[in-house]
């Protein structure tokens, strides 16, 4: 029998899935009621169908949790009644995917209506909702591992292949992709139907004369002479001899007559060997000596805008000397006592700031010692707390201990009075349904009407529209003189103050042209003007910062000689306020000292013992948390491995 299609298949599963009870039935049990029903014999169709329902079954609140959020997100337009369908598609996508691949998940998908199938796994597919609340849903349920190891890892996975063809998808609801033409067989020829002439006799050919057979060559030809034979025998024979008198020579050789060297010798002699090619190294590789900068001044080439720039600094410079000198004549004083003051009060200034950083560095540290102390102190005050927050905390346990008996007791009250209410809600439930029906009713009268209004709008504005036609129609029947006459002296008659004539405009536009050419030949003078004025302004920039750098060299050569005179001395920092915090300082510490030595806990036998048992306990719980990881890791491998899984995926291979 042959097999189902891919529609097929889905279809049967959602009905065996829509006709399950499973407060009533079992699985195994109604799957094979079910394909009994349905007549599916075939032993591949019916492991696919048995597989993803007992799955559906199994993994039912992991399911539920993308179609309850698909219904109230995305699915609010959808019917209660498709929610199976949706389960065996989020199935097959999450878990069955590696299975499938992408191609047969495609031919599950296009057995649906598309506009459904878009909606639903464009919700589910979505990275933010697979991460964020499906996830954190999907927990409840399982484990951490499992849903990001079974679950989320092959949907991350596949999901450029999925995104493809959901694109795909939308592509084709918007009509974007044309549907392919049926390519039409083309008409074969068949020859006509002739009578064949009768083949040609085929003559008998001549007998074909036999040759004598000639005489074969000697056997001898391929075989090598004797000789060869005894010179190689020979040869074997004297160097088995040979190498026999070298064993013997080196098993029975004297120990005076050894010819190796010692170690010594050895390294003496690779010495004097290396000591000789020294002095023979004739053809050595010898380094071009470093050129001398210092002595000579490279020559550099400045563009245009470095000159400039250049030139304008000495302008600057020369202005300022000019204004000074002038500031002197007028009666300026010189500034040689100002700066030498400032000097003075700069080096008071470099004292008092380094003595400031030094004694920062003291009451830093002078504080780092009073924390130390203060440390201590807290951690006395915090061993008293703790004694009392211990008392406390029991105290605290009894009451709680107590209050919770309560809550107990209210809550088991509370459960027989929601009870109590639920068989009331019943009741109500029954009484809101009747209302609904003739709500219904009502509804239903209403559209009829309307849908009736609907019809006679819609034949009115059809008869319009068919009257429009018309009139159009009639419109294009009338002939239209194409023929235009063209006077290029008229003008267009618009009725325009600047109206022309194309003779005019053509006039005018070679005027126009001759004037742009007068124009550019100005430009070109100008520009050839500005150049040379440029190139004369830049020759004299040049002579003054020749001039400038001249002086500069001669300046800095002056400067250099006053400097190798004298040299400055190192500051001496000397102040009272520091000797003290020294002094301070050194007190702090030799009171840290005595209480860290006074507070030194000494050992004893019962705080040795307690201290080891904490340490058994600490590595008895690492122990144990290493096992259940372990137990984990175990389970989820099962899990994965486990299943009838490979039948399947054969099966649809083979469609």
């Amino acid at each position: 029998m042959a097999s189902l299609s891919h529609g097929q298949l889905l279809v049967h599963a959602v009905r065996v899935l829509d006709t399950y009870n499973r407060d009533m039935q079992s699985v195994e049990e109604h799957v094979n009621k079910c394909l009994k029903a349905q007549r599916i014999y075939d032993e591949g169709d019916q492991t696919f169908i048995v597989e993803v329902f007992s799955n559906c079954v199994r993994y039912w609140d992991l399911m539920k949790v993308i179609t309850d959020g698909f219904f109230v997100k995305d699915g609010k337009n959808v019917l209660r009644s498709e929610e199976n369908l949706y389960i065996v598609t989020s199935y097959l996508a999450f878990f069955r995917l590696d299975e499938l691949g992408v191609e047969h998940f495609r031919k599950f998908v296009s057995a649906q209506d598309i506009n459904k199938m878009y909606r639903f796994l464009n919700f589910c597919l979505n990275e933010r909702n697979l991460l964020t609340w499906m996830k954190d849903g999907w927990e409840k349920f399982y484990e951490h591992t499992f849903v990001q190891t079974g679950i989320l890892s092959p949907i991350q996975r596949w999901m450029p292949e999925l995104q493809e063809m959901l694109t795909h998808m939308k592509a084709k609801i918007d009509n974007k992709i044309k549907p392919r033409r049926k390519t039409t067989p083309k008409t074969e020829t068949r020859p006509f139907d002739i009578t064949q002439p009768r083949p040609r006799s085929i003559p008998i050919p001549e007998a074909i004369p036999k040759l004598h057979k000639h005489k074969p060559p000697p056997r001898s030809l391929y075989d090598d002479p004797e000789e060869f034979d005894v010179l190689k025998r020979n040869r074997d024979v004297n160097r088995r001899k040979a190498e026999e008198r070298l064993m013997e020579a080196s098993r029975i050789q004297f120990a005076c007559a050894n010819p190796e060297k010692s170690d010594k010798t050895k390294e003496i002699w690779n010495n004097i060997i290396s000591e000789e090619d020294g002095k023979l190294d004739f053809e050595r590789h010898r380094a071009k000596p470093t050129p001398s900068f210092l002595s000579k001044e490279v020559p550099f080439k400045m563009n245009t805008t470095a000159i400039l720039r250049e030139g304008h600094l000495y302008s600057q410079r020369e202005e300022k000397e000019i204004k000074r000198f002038e500031n002197l004549e007028a009666g300026a004083k010189d500034k040689s006592e100002f700066e030498k003051w400032q000097n003075k009060m700069k080096t008071q200034d470099l004292e008092q700031e380094l003595a400031a950083i030094e004694r920062r560095r003291l009451e830093g540290k002078l504080s780092h010692e009073e924390a130390i102390l203060a440390r201590q102190n807290l951690m006395r005050t915090n061993k008293q707390k703790v004694l009392n927050h211990r008392e406390e905390t029991k105290k605290m346990f009894d009451e709680f201990l107590h209050q919770k008996f309560k809550e107990e007791q209210e809550m088991r009250t509370l459960v027989e009075q929601t009870m109590q209410g639920h068989k009331n809600a019943k009741d109500a439930t029954k009484k809101i349904q009747e209302i609904k029906r003739k709500i219904v009713q009502d509804v239903n009268e209403e559209s009829r009407e309307l849908m009736k209004q609907a019809v006679e709008e819609a034949e009115s504005e059809m008869r319009r529209r068919m009257e429009l036609i018309h009139q159009i129609r009639a419109m294009e029947a009338v002939p239209i003189i194409r023929q235009k006459f063209v006077d290029l002296t008229a003008t267009s008659g618009h009725g325009l103050l600047s109206e022309m004539s194309i003779a005019e405009l053509r006039e005018r536009m070679s005027l126009l042209a001759t004037a742009e050419e007068e124009l550019e030949e100005q430009r070109r003078d100008d520009i050839l003007a500005s150049k040379q004025a440029k190139d004369q302004k830049l020759l004299d920039t040049l002579e003054t910062i020749s001039r400038h750098r001249l002086e500069q060299t001669k300046s800095a050569a002056i400067r250099f000689e006053k400097r190798k005179k004298g040299e400055p001395r190192p500051l001496q920092v000397k102040d009272e306020k520091l000797t003290e915090l020294e002094r301070r300082l050194e007190e702090r510490k030799a009171t840290r000292k005595r209480e860290q030595e006074s507070a030194r806990i000494t050992s004893s036998r019962s705080a040795a013992n307690r201290t080891q048992s904490l340490i058994n306990q600490k590595k008895a719980l690492e122990e144990n948390r290493w096992k259940e990881l372990e137990m984990t890791r175990e389970r989820t491998a099962k899990m994965m491995n486990s299943g009838l899984q490979s039948k399947s995926a054969n099966r649809l291979a083979v469609i």
